[in-house]
């Protein structure tokens, strides 16, 4: 079994009225630089972010959340921010923001199987 690797990791939120802070968990980025790891997944749940706001933009919405994803990916799609090594577009994603999309605070966590963390969280954290 391999040795266990540090991962962090952060809840990514849909908060469709700001000034409400209501929200709902969407998503996961994980970042664990041992195993060269920076990845995000997404699940959009429209029904639960129209009950907080019915006229909420959700092709707005998802837009942003693709892009999330992009900038994990890295490369020139997701310049000048995909062009950053992966540990700072992990911390730049994650810096407090007052905006529809927002994460929560970073947490970490020890696995020995990094490439299964994305999935674990999902199930926990935003699949319903």
């Amino acid at each position: 079994m391999p040795s266990p690797s540090t991962y962090d990791y952060a809840i990514v939120r849909v908060v469709p009225r700001v000034e409400r802070e209501e929200f709902v968990n969407v998503g996961v980025i994980v970042s664990c630089p041992d195993a060269n790891l920076l990845t995000a997944a997404i699940e959009l749940d429209e029904v639960r972010v129209r009950v907080i706001d019915p006229s909420v933009d959700l092709e707005a919405v998802r837009a942003h959340l693709d892009a999330v994803v992009r900038i994990c990916r890295g490369g020139a799609e997701a310049a000048p921010i995909g062009l950053l090594p992966p540990r700072a577009r992990f911390h730049w994603l994650t810096a407090r923001r007052s905006a529809i999309i927002q994460m929560s605070p970073v947490h970490t966590g020890r696995t020995s199987t990094p490439e299964g963390v994305l999935e674990h969280l999902l199930t926990r954290m935003v699949r319903v």
